[in-house]
């Protein structure tokens, strides 16, 4: 099963070099060029990679790191067209493959940047949730002012 997840982890995100450069990147940013599909691949992965973890009791904290990682992926992953190049820079699955593969084996406990990336992003991406749900709303507000006047 690992070997089938650092395939996948491969494919999605380093199969492929820019010419010219030292730039790798996978079928991650391109399948997001098509709407609604191609934002399902990523989370897919995410879902048998958790899965897999969860049953080789992967410790908690990195399970929630790893979850993150996917959150930040996904964050990055809706801005458009921007969205599709940050994908090439911020690889989810290989760094959560790395993660799986680090704390997989028994005794392995997990380190204190695991915790300590836990507890920095929590309330960034609590915060950005923050936003985006006044953002919402403030929308609502103005297309409900504009359809009354």
């Amino acid at each position: 099963m690992i070997r089938t997840l650092r395939w996948w982890a491969d494919l999605l995100d380093n199969r492929f070099r820019l010419p010219g450069t030292n730039i790798r990147f996978g079928i991650d940013p391109v399948l997001s060029l098509i709407p609604g599909f191609g934002d399902l691949a990523s989370p897919f992965y995410t879902m048998l990679l958790l899965a897999y973890a969860i049953g080789v009791r992967v410790p908690r904290i990195v399970l929630v790191r790893m979850v993150f990682n996917a959150l930040i992926d996904a964050a990055i992953g809706a801005i458009p067209i921007a969205g599709n190049i940050g994908d090439i820079f911020w690889r989810a699955n290989t760094t959560n493959l790395q993660l799986l593969e680090r704390h997989a084996r028994p005794g392995v406990p997990p380190k204190p940047g695991d915790y300590a990336f836990v507890w920095i992003i929590s309330p960034l991406l609590g915060l950005l949730l923050i936003v985006a749900f006044a953002f919402g709303i403030w929308i609502a507000l103005v297309v409900w002012c504009w359809l009354l006047g």
